[in-house]
């Protein structure tokens, strides 16, 4: 029982609910509290990744998957403002 909940998170863990987004022909990305500066655009709304957020929770004392889904991967772009 313990290896199927094992293997149910790491094939949801690879299925995270953001992605970049194509707008207008430009590619945007993803953005967490880390990289805010480098891949967040002032002309495009973004919206939190509440499944990001769970998933960060939940795993919290895995300390990488906290970093990564709060770090790089807590909002995905939506539409232009």
């Amino acid at each position: 029982m313990k290896k199927i909940i094992i293997a149910m998170l790491a094939t949801a863990m690879i299925m995270a609910c953001s992605d970049n987004k194509t707008i207008d022909g430009v590619e945007y990305s993803t953005y967490g509290l880390m990289n805010n500066e480098d891949e967040k655009s002032d002309s495009i709304k973004y919206k939190v990744c509440v499944g990001n957020v769970i998933w960060g929770a939940v795993l919290a004392e895995t300390v990488i998957a906290p970093i990564y889904f709060f770090g790089f991967d807590m909002w995905e772009p939506v539409a232009k403002k």
